[in-house]
C-alpha cells in the first residue's frame, strides 16, 4: 500500500512536469528515488523544490508499463501478488493409492453398521425368529445413512474405489436381507445353518475381510472379492 500511495504521488508530481526547456534553464539537484519493494531506482531532480523524475525510469523501476494515446499518459503497474493474485482451482481428488483418514473413518462406520445388519439377520434365523420387512428396514436405513456419509467424505481416487465395494457389500446384504424377508412373507422353511452356506453370505464376509485390510494397510488393493 505504501509503495502505491508513493507512486501515485509521484503521477501526480508529474502531470506538473514542465516542459524540458524549462527544465533545462532551472537550478537543478539529481538524487536516486530507491522504490520500496522493487530492485530499480530512478533519478529524481529537485527543482524549485518540487521533484520530478523520468516516466519511463520509473516505470523500469517498477516493472510497469508505458501506453500513449493523444496527449494521455499511461502507467500501468504491475499486480499485487496478495490482493489481486488470482485464486488457485480447487484441488482435485488426488491420484495415489493411500486412502484418506476421513473416507477411512467413515467406512469403517459403514462396514460396522453392515456387520450388525448381517448379525442380527444372522441371529434371526439360527433362532426362527421372523425376518419382516420393518425389523431389515432399521438396520437398511443406519447402513444406507453410513453409506451417504462415506462418499460424501471421498476425496481421493483410491477412497472412490473404495466406496465403490462398500457400495457393493452394501448391495448385497440387501439382497440378501429380501431373500429371507421373501421367505417368511411365502411361509417357506429356513434351515438355521442356511444363512451361514448362503454363498451370497460368504461373499460379503469375504469382502468385509479384504476391505479390513485395506483400512488397517490404509492402501486401495481390489482383489475381487467384492465384485
Amino acid at each position: 500500500m505504501r509503495e502505491k500511495a508513493l507512486l501515485v504521488r509521484l503521477m501526480l508530481v508529474l502531470l506538473l512536469i514542465v516542459p524540458a526547456l524549462a527544465l533545462s534553464q532551472a537550478q537543478q539537484q539529481t538524487q536516486t528515488l530507491n522504490v520500496e519493494g522493487k530492485s530499480g531506482e530512478a533519478t529524481v531532480l529537485q527543482i524549485n523544490g518540487r521533484s520530478y523524475v523520468d516516466l519511463e525510469a520509473l516505470a523500469r523501476a517498477v516493472n510497469g508499463s508505458l501506453s500513449f494515446n493523444g496527449n494521455r499518459i499511461t502507467l500501468t503497474l504491475p499486480a499485487s501478488s496478495g490482493s489481486n493474485a488470482t485464486a488457485a482451482p480447487p484441488a482435485s481428488p488426488t491420484a495415489s493409492s493411500g486412502l484418506s483418514k476421513e473416507f477411512m473413518k467413515a467406512g469403517i462406520e459403514e462396514m460396522s453398521a453392515i456387520r450388525e445388519w448381517r448379525s442380527a439377520l444372522a441371529n434371526a434365523v439360527q433362532n426362527g425368529y421372523p425376518v419382516t420387512e420393518d425389523w431389515v428396514g432399521a438396520y437398511r436405513g443406519q447402513a444406507a445413512t453410513s453409506l451417504r456419509l462415506a462418499s460424501v467424505a471421498v476425496s481421493t481416487d483410491s477412497d472412490g474405489s473404495a466406496y465403490q465395494l462398500i457400495s457393493n457389500v452394501f448391495d448385497n446384504m440387501q439382497q440378501l436381507s429380501n431373500k429371507y424377508v421373501a421367505a417368511r412373507k411365502s411361509l417357506n422353511y429356513m434351515a438355521p445353518d442356511s444363512l451361514k452356506n448362503d454363498p451370497l453370505n460368504q461373499k460379503i464376509l469375504s469382502c468385509a475381510r479384504s476391505l479390513a485390510s485395506m483400512a488397517a494397510s490404509g492402501q486401495f488393493v481390489d482383489d475381487g472379492s467384492c465384485h
